[in-house]
């Protein structure tokens, strides 16, 4: 079963690139992280998931 762990291909914390690895694999990373930049302007609360996912998520590797 595919789990949602954070990355090895980090910028900051590996949430972005882990959570574009888990829906789709050959979607760049890069998109995502953009997406998530736009997103953060309209609705600043996603500053705080994208914190609370950096703390909860799992580090790749670390999960059976």
């Amino acid at each position: 079963m595919k789990r949602l762990t954070k990355s090895y291909d980090k910028k900051l914390a590996g949430v972005c690139a882990g959570i574009s690895e888990y829906f789709n694999p050959e979607l760049d990373p890069v998109i995502m992280r953009i997406g998530f930049v736009v997103l953060c302007f309209f609705n600043p609360l996603m500053l705080i998931a994208y914190l609370i996912l950096a703390i909860v998520l799992p580090e790749p590797g670390m999960v059976n």
